[in-house]
C-alpha cells in the first residue's frame, strides 16, 4: 500500500514526475505511459483510484518547465481518453446487466454505479461532458451510457468535447500556473484546490437535490381529492 500512495505521489508532484520521466521512463515511453494512465483512468472501472486532475494538472506543470511537448502530450492524451471512453462503453453494451448485479468488492462499489446513473439521467447526453470533470463518474458515465444503449453515434458526439476540453483545460491550467512561483510553493494546495474546482458540478447537483426532497417533505404530497 505504501509504494501504491508513493507511486500516486509521483505522479502528482512535478519534480518527482520530471524525474521519473527523465530516468525511468524516457522519450516516447513517458509520453506511452502518461497516455496508457489515462486510459485506465477512463477506460477501466478500477480507474477510478488514480490521480485524474491533478495528474493533468502536475502533466502541464511538468510540459510548461520544458519537460514534455504540450501539444503533442495534449494530443496523446486526448486520444487516450476518447479510447478509453470508447472501451468502457463498449463494456457497458456487452456485459452492464450483469456487472450490475455484481456483489460489492474492494475496487467495485454498486455506489459508484448508482451515482453515475442517477447524475446520467438527471442531464442526459450533457453528462458525458460534465463526467469528465467530475472523479469517480468520469470513470463510470461511458459504461453507463453503454448500459443504456445510447447510440455510440450520439455518446460520440458529446463526448469528442468533454474528453478534449477535460484534457486541455486541466493540462493548459498547469501549463501557465506552474511557472508562478506562488503555484509551486504551495503545489499540493493548489491541486486540491483543481480536485475542488472538478468535484463542484457534483456537489452543486447534491445541494439542490437536498433542497428539492426538504421542499417536497415540507409541503407533502398532494392529497387525492
Amino acid at each position: 500500500m505504501n509504494a501504491i500512495l508513493d507511486f500516486l505521489r509521483t505522479l502528482t508532484t512535478p519534480e518527482r514526475l520530471i524525474q521519473f520521466l527523465s530516468t525511468v521512463i524516457t522519450g516516447w515511453w513517458g509520453y506511452a505511459f502518461l497516455g496508457a494512465l489515462v486510459f485506465a483512468e477512463t477506460g477501466l472501472l478500477v480507474g477510478f483510484v488514480l490521480p485524474g486532475d491533478s495528474l493533468l494538472f502536475t502533466i502541464g506543470v511538468v510540459s510548461g518547465a520544458g519537460q514534455l511537448n504540450v501539444a503533442l502530450i495534449m494530443f496523446i492524451l486526448a486520444c487516450a481518453c476518447l479510447v478509453g471512453d470508447w472501451c468502457g462503453y463498449q463494456l457497458g453494451r456487452r456485459a452492464g446487466p450483469a456487472i450490475f448485479n455484481r456483489p460489492d468488492s474492494r475496487f467495485f462499489k454498486q455506489e459508484h454505479l448508482q451515482r453515475t446513473r442517477a447524475f446520467y439521467e438527471k442531464h442526459g447526453g450533457k453528462t458525458i461532458i460534465y463526467a469528465k470533470f467530475v472523479p469517480i463518474i468520469r470513470t463510470f458515465a461511458p459504461f453507463v451510457a453503454g448500459v443504456g444503449q445510447m447510440r455510440y453515434s450520439r455518446f460520440l458526439a458529446f463526448d469528442v468535447f468533454g474528453a478534449t476540453g477535460w484534457v486541455f483545460s486541466m493540462t493548459i491550467l498547469g501549463y501557465f500556473l506552474g511557472g508562478i512561483p506562488l503555484v509551486r510553493h504551495h503545489f499540493e494546495k493548489f491541486v486540491l484546490l483543481v480536485i475542488f474546482i472538478s468535484l463542484t458540478p457534483i456537489i452543486i447537483h447534491l445541494i439542490r437535490a437536498r433542497y428539492a426532497t426538504r421542499a417536497f417533505s415540507e409541503v407533502g404530497p398532494a392529497e387525492p381529492r
